[in-house]
């Protein structure tokens, strides 16, 4: 029987080259030995890695923000989240800073949701998303936002109402559909309580505790 889980893997690499260094991310061409012993470029973006906060409050709604993507130039609903911008960060700290940031809301409760590669094909980006639980309003001034994240909208949503929008096709945010489905299959399964801790290992991004 075949065990389903990934395993790390690295094929041979004769040559890599930088050819564009952005602000936060950079293209890299790598010319990878193929199994039959061709070599073919291949392009990626480099990405520092991201975090996501599914935030759920006593009333079982799920807090969202709502702001201008421009490469798809769409007005997305989404998490919480925010890039691992500090080398070997640890990601809970990440998570709670964006959810401060963006919602100027606290945990107490934080589990593990779920790890993935958003788009492995063509970008390393690893996103660990979190659920976070017992839920209420940060001290302090809020947090002074910039940029797209001016004009951003928050709500409180159910989640089954989220659950259909995703399987109508209206919602479209990576971090929101793995999320949720996610947190209904937690859910139905084993229960919140039985995910992973906050600080669990996560090879794709090691951090420091």
């Amino acid at each position: 029987m075949t065990t389903i889980k990934d395993t790390p893997e690295e094929w041979e690499t004769r040559a890599t080259r930088t050819p564009f260094v952005g602000n936060k991310t950079s293209v890299r061409t790598d010319e990878v030995v193929m199994p039959d012993g061709s070599v073919v470029g291949r392009d990626y973006q480099v990405h520092p890695g991201s975090v996501g906060v599914l935030a759920l409050d006593a009333e079982g709604r799920v807090l969202l923000i709502r702001q201008y993507r421009h490469p798809v130039r769409q007005r997305l609903w989404e998490i919480p989240a925010g890039l691992l911008d500090v080398p070997g960060e640890n990601p809970l700290r990440a998570a709670q800073r964006e959810l401060y940031e963006e919602a100027h809301v606290k945990a107490e409760d934080w589990r593990v949701l779920t790890d993935v590669y958003p788009t492995a094909g063509g970008c390393d980006e690893a996103v660990r998303i979190f659920l976070a639980r017992n839920l209420s309003e940060a001290e302090g001034e809020r947090f002074e936002v910039e940029d797209e994240e001016a004009d951003m909208e928050h709500a409180r949503v159910p989640v089954d109402e989220l659950v259909r929008g995703v399987l109508a096709g209206e919602v479209h945010s990576n971090c929101l559909v793995v999320g949720v489905l996610s947190l209904v299959a937690a859910e139905k399964g084993d229960g919140l309580d039985a995910l992973r801790p906050a600080e669990a290992p996560w090879p794709a991004r090691p951090f420091e505790a």
